[in-house]
């Protein structure tokens, strides 16, 4: 994945300890709070190293021992305080009564308290030179933690009971520990500490007394687990569960001896757990294409999750986004359940998934996918959730449909055991009709809902739009009529004008009701060619209609000819006259278009006939203009016209329709 997290293994030390006549679709609404996460917000964090929940002021603490600080985020995900200076800070805990942060900063080689009304360093506890403390935890009155480095771990307290702090380490030179041993506490059992080595395979355990004011050893195993990543102890402090990257099962083992008891079954590496104090297990696994976190209620014996919580993919990878090593913490009173997550980018995020404690609701609509307006249907489904609903259980069903768009509440349907539910109705508006069923969840069901969708006939209407194909010259303006027949409640029409050119996007130009003749007008200024659409949205008898208008625009060109000598009358027909040594000058005037071209054409006058002299495109300037000369040798005696040309097409644009400019007739003398 190629994300750099330094992790530490999470302890349960809470702030607070509380205690049909249709053929049929099938349409499956995604339940109120789906099994994803309800609420995402980016971590500016280099790293996570631990995640704790105060359940006091309602804050997530969240170390970054690269960053060298903690994150203090609400209960949305947001973050709203750093503690900076922390270098290496990794592991945290909270005091019984949520006034004080502890964090084993070992790069100060220090235990740091945090006031978590100011959200500030309050104290900071040197625990000697090269001590590393990594992993604290309170017990029996005092404040333990994990420390050393290099095969030689132990564990040391801080007692802030007397006048002044006393920092105890481990007489013995050489730890029973391969490296800073990972620490786990709860309230309800104050004298129990467990202890294991993160990333360490076999897996070791040990359990210790701490009632005598030192850490005396009651149990030790080592178990057929590799890479321990995280471990928590159970509100009673008679079991601790144990995250290790294989087995793929959360194993809870005795305290008193060490023995396996209950294995959650989660899935492939296991790295995350962290235990409720009314002692919910929240299990989390690295799932990068499976579920990341299952959720075991208090004293499960079974191997069935209650909640299952798959992330989505907020990277670039194929998989999702994956959970921390030891990033879970629940909130004290179950509300809400924190999640650290990564993507492949390296991105850290805090997930805040709620009635994570709840079973997860699904519930299926069946309707008819089509149905006569004004007739009975029936709409069946199922509310899926933990267990039999109970007699008197009831889902509430609103229909939405074009004439009550906020949706009408329709009398509740009641759920049989297994909640299955039927229901009918009479569908009074046509169009598309949605029929929404949802519970509104209970004690051990998170709120869920669907929705089912059915196409209700009905009667057509008749709607025209007049200048179809019509021809204008350039800037008329031309009035476009809709004309609207029989509907039931709505007469708006809606007309759009779209002149042709990228440059002109489609704009709703008039909306309103028709007039008691049932029409409704636009006037354009025929520019261009131009596509009117009229449209009726319908109502709840009649059916929708569009309908369009194209009518098409020519362009204002004209030709001016300069350098004659002369004008005169050849017939009834005005000459310009040219001595042959001059080269005329002719000037097209045109309406500018983006990369517009004008055909320039001449005719020869012979024996009574026109014939064709040649033809040339040329650029129309910005401004509209541009002057032509036509140079050569020119035969005297010859009458000639000429005239300026817009093409459809082949001038370089399709805005216009193909517009000929009036011929402008020449001759040249001697």
């Amino acid at each position: 994945m190629g994300v750099d997290v330094i992790s530490r293994t999470r302890r349960i030390s809470t702030a607070t300890s509380i205690a049909v006549l249709f053929s049929s679709v099938v349409l499956v609404g995604g339940a109120a709070n789906p099994a994803a996460a309800d609420s995402s917000k980016i971590l500016p964090a280099k790293s996570v190293g631990d995640i704790l929940a105060d359940g006091v002021h309602k804050h997530v603490f969240i170390s970054d021992p690269t960053g060298g600080k903690v994150l203090v985020a609400d209960y949305s995900g947001a973050v709203v305080a750093t503690i900076p200076s922390l270098p290496g800070v990794t592991g945290l805990d909270l005091s019984a009564d949520s006034g004080t942060l502890y964090a084993a900063v070992p790069g100060a080689d220090a235990i740091v308290t945090i006031d978590t009304t100011a959200l500030k360093e309050s104290a900071r506890y040197a625990t000697g030179e090269g001590t590393d403390p990594k992993y604290p935890a309170l017990a029996g009155g005092k404040l333990w933690f994990g420390y050393g480095s290099g095969g030689s771990g132990h564990i040391g307290s801080l007692d802030l009971n007397g006048a002044e702090p006393v920092v105890t380490l481990d007489p013995e030179e050489n730890g029973t520990w391969y490296g800073a041993p990972t620490l786990a506490s709860t309230p309800g059992a104050p004298n129990v500490l467990a202890a294991g080595i993160e990333s360490q395979s076999p897996t070791e355990l040990a359990v210790y007394d701490v009632s005598s004011g030192t850490a005396t050893e009651t149990a030790r195993t080592g178990t057929d687990g590799g890479n321990l990543q995280d471990l928590a102890l159970s509100p009673d402090g008679t079991q601790v569960v144990v995250a290790s990257g294989y087995p793929y099962v959360h194993q809870a083992y005795r305290t008193s001896d060490l023995t396996p008891g209950v294995a959650y079954q989660s899935g492939s590496y296991p790295n995350s757990v962290d235990i409720a104090p009314d002692g919910t297990v929240a299990a989390g696994i690295d799932g990068v294409y499976s579920p990341d976190v299952y959720v075991y209620k208090p004293g499960a014996s079974t191997s069935k999750p209650v909640r299952t919580f798959d992330f989505p993919n907020t990277g670039t990878s194929s998989g999702s986004d994956t959970l921390l090593p030891a990033g879970l913490a629940w909130a004290p009173d179950t509300s809400r359940l924190f999640a650290v997550t990564a993507n492949s980018s390296g991105v850290r995020s805090l997930r805040v998934l709620t009635d994570a404690v709840k079973s997860r609701t699904t519930v299926t609509v069946t309707a008819p996918a089509k149905a006569t307006r004004a007739k009975k249907l029936t709409v069946s489904g199922k509310v899926t959730s933990g267990g039999a609903f109970a007699a008197g259980a009831k889902a509430t069903v609103t229909r939405t449909d074009v004439e009550s768009p906020k949706g009408k509440a329709l009398p509740s349907v009641a759920l049989k055991s297994n909640g299955t539910f039927s229901f009918s109705d009479t569908p009074p508006a046509g169009g598309t009709v949605t029929y929404k069923v949802s519970y509104a969840g209970d004690a051990i069901r998170s709120a869920g809902s669907g929705s089912g969708k059915v196409a209700v006939s009905r009667a057509a209407t008749s709607l025209t739009l007049n200048r179809n194909k019509a021809l204008y010259a350039y800037g008329t303006d031309v009035s476009f009529t809709a004309h609207l027949g029989k509907t039931y409640k709505n007469r708006t029409v809606e007309l759009w004008v779209d002149p042709y050119g990228t440059d002109k996007p489609k704009k709703l130009a008039k909306t309103g009701k028709v007039n008691s003749k049932g029409d409704l007008s636009t006037t354009v200024d025929m520019t261009r060619d131009t596509t009117v659409t009229a449209v009726f949205k319908g109502d709840g008898r009649y059916a929708s209609k569009t309908v369009t208008s194209t009518a098409y625009a020519k362009v204002k060109v004209s030709t001016a000819v300069a350098k004659q000598y002369k004008t005169a009358r050849i017939g009834s027909t005005s000459y310009a006259y040219f001595h042959k040594k001059t080269d005329p000058v002719f000037t097209t005037t045109m309406n500018y278009y983006k990369n517009r071209s004008f055909k320039l054409s001449m005719e020869l006058y012979y024996q009574g006939k026109w014939y064709d002299a040649g033809s040339q495109y040329f650029k129309l300037g910005t401004s509209g203009k541009t002057a032509v000369t036509l140079k050569g040798t020119h035969e005297t005696g010859y009458r000639m016209r000429v005239r300026s040309s817009y093409v459809n097409g082949s001038s370089g644009d399709s805005v216009n329709s193909t517009t000929h400019g009036a011929w402008k007739y020449f001759i040249f003398t001697k």
